[in-house]
């Protein structure tokens, strides 16, 4: 594999990582409490995820 001759500049590295961007979680409205969750988990406030109640272990 060819491997660089030279040292590339800081620039020419943070130019190619321009499109590296975090991106806000996907939320929606549960649908059993009507809370504000993250798509695809359970919901925090009633337990639910697709329709049925999941066990959540107990926040002390």
């Amino acid at each position: 594999m060819p491997n660089p001759k030279r040292r590339h500049s800081k620039t020419r590295g943070r130019k190619r990582r321009t499109h590296y961007k975090a991106s806000a979680p996907a939320l929606m409205n549960c649908p059993n409490c009507g809370e504000t969750k993250q798509a695809h988990k359970v919901c925090s406030s009633c337990g639910f995820y697709d329709g049925r109640s999941v066990a959540l272990p107990k926040k002390q």
